[in-house]
């Protein structure tokens, strides 16, 4: 199939790159022309403008409908480029949000595009600087027959089976009559938002579970301070512990992956200031929260953890620093 993309950063570029390798046709835009000129290099077709990659792929498509992906940061510069889109596209037409998109910004966008027969998805997108090797695990939300129509794109840049055990339910009974989809990385979540709200409480959670971690690894580190009774401080090589979690330990995940490979490298994580940022979804996570009338206590502690990290560091927020260069590349803002 041939898809635009516009937004070629850590994860754009890559998307572009699994899906060229899986024989689709991609037309590329960024305005940085650097990674488009080095896409191009590497099979996809470079535009240099957004109507440019609109006239490109109206030119290869004929009569069928053009499918866009916008990956770039949620905010301003996300409501342009759609609205842009907007105004160039045409009825059957498909753009797609793939960035951390707050949910109730999507109902609004296809709601505005409906009258002119624009389709809209919105994708939550998980998977980091990781995801051309390992594949992008996909939260998708929009109409149906629009998600079926597309599902070459969605299989293609998802994991797929890979060499995961399946779930195996009560009495061995499984996932046989399930929605093979989730299997393989990608789901339908359902109508318009749904998408981007799934992906949202997932970075909520992720919040929870590197605090988690960060706060343990933290006392543990702690365990050799000599305000401790002697024959109860431990000097724990928190290097160790992490690797020996992750063989067969029920804490086992890729996070604690990160964690190990980050200790391996800097047992004390000196490289990190511990400034902590947030990409906005664990916020709106809680505003779902206070909306619904949900209790989510751990959720909430963790963002003002970040909140905290930025007005004072403890070996926790390295902890946390480190997961998130280790997914995603997050540098550390520059200290003031």
């Amino acid at each position: 199939m041939q898809i635009g993309v516009i937004g070629l950063g850590r994860m754009g570029g890559n998307i572009v790159r699994r899906l060229t390798r899986a024989g689709h046709a991609c037309v590329v835009y960024d305005a940085n022309p650097e990674p488009g000129a080095q896409l191009a290099k590497e099979g996809a077709t470079a535009a240099a403008s957004v109507p440019a990659l609109v006239e490109a792929l109206s030119t290869a498509a004929g009569s069928a409908s053009r499918t866009v992906w916008v990956m770039l940061p949620a905010g301003k510069i996300t409501e342009d480029t759609i609205a842009q889109l907007g105004a160039l596209m045409k009825a059957g037409d498909v753009i797609i949000d793939g960035g951390n998109t707050n949910f109730k910004d999507d109902v609004r966008r296809a709601r505005e595009l409906a009258p002119k027969g624009i389709k809209y998805l919105d994708i939550g997108t998980s998977g980091g600087v990781w995801g051309l090797a390992r594949g992008y695990c996909l939260m998708i939300g929009g109409d149906s027959e629009t998600v079926t129509r597309l599902d070459p794109i969605f299989a293609a840049l998802a994991p797929g089976l890979g060499d995961i055990e399946r779930t195996q339910g009560r009495e061995g009974a499984g996932r046989e009559k399930a929605d093979p989809r989730a299997e393989r990385g990608y789901i339908h979540a359902g109508p318009v938002g749904a998408g981007h709200f799934v992906k949202m409480i997932h970075n909520g959670i992720e919040y929870g579970m590197m605090q988690a971690f960060a706060e343990g690894f933290d006392i543990m580190r702690h365990r050799a301070d000599d305000r401790l009774p002697a024959d109860e401080r431990y000097d724990l090589n928190l290097g160790d512990i992490a690797e020996g979690w992750r063989r067969g330990s029920v804490v086992t995940s890729w996070l604690l992956d990160l964690t190990a490979s980050a200790l391996a490298k800097d047992a004390h994580l000196e490289s990190f200031s511990g400034h902590v940022e947030d990409s906005g979804e664990g916020r709106w996570t809680i505003e779902a929260a206070i909306e619904e009338a949900v209790p989510a206590d751990v959720l909430a502690a963790s963002l003002f953890v970040r909140f905290r990290s930025r007005q004072q560091h403890t070996f926790a927020e390295k902890v946390l620093s480190a997961m998130r260069l280790g997914f995603g590349g997050h540098v550390e803002a520059p200290k003031k």
